[in-house]
């Protein structure tokens, strides 16, 4: 039986992830960047080695949308491309000195906002909320759907 005293899971995080979108939309600013910029380059940090369609995949973007993301951070130094000599179509991707510096940057501005407002939780409120988000996040959307 639903339990009507608390509100949805939606409810309470789309508002809350919105606004933790909004304000890093000046950070990136700030670094030239965009959110897909950034999703490739904290994907291409984890693992450098891909090619677009799994890096598409991996961030939940189209593959042939995301070419201009690539052309731009390949442009300004950010990541490589390569052919792949398995495959000459395909092209493997890699982040560059300078563009895993930029990550890091981003990623400790962004980092910083987010540990001030987790600083209202009591610190084992904050290890079990940080915990119990990976969990979640790690979920496929057909584990979230039911499928």
């Amino acid at each position: 039986m639903a339990d009507q005293r608390r509100r949805d899971l939606a409810a309470m995080l789309y508002p809350f992830a919105r606004a933790l979108v909004a304000a890093e939309l000046p950070v990136l600013a700030r670094h030239e960047l965009n959110m897909w910029g950034y999703s490739v380059l904290c994907a291409l940090d984890g693992s450098p080695a891909r090619t677009q369609a799994a890096l598409a995949q991996a961030i939940n973007a189209d593959k042939t949308r995301i070419i201009g993301t690539l052309d731009g951070l390949q442009r300004d130094g950010l990541i490589s491309r390569e052919p792949d000599p398995a495959d000459r179509r395909a092209r493997l991707l890699a982040i560059t000195p300078a563009g895993r510096r930029v990550k890091i940057a981003v990623q400790a501005e962004i980092q910083a906002n987010e540990n001030r407002i987790l600083a209202r939780l009591p610190a084992g409120d904050r290890r079990a909320f940080l915990r119990v988000a990976e969990t979640l996040a790690d979920l496929s959307p057909d584990e979230i759907a039911g499928l």
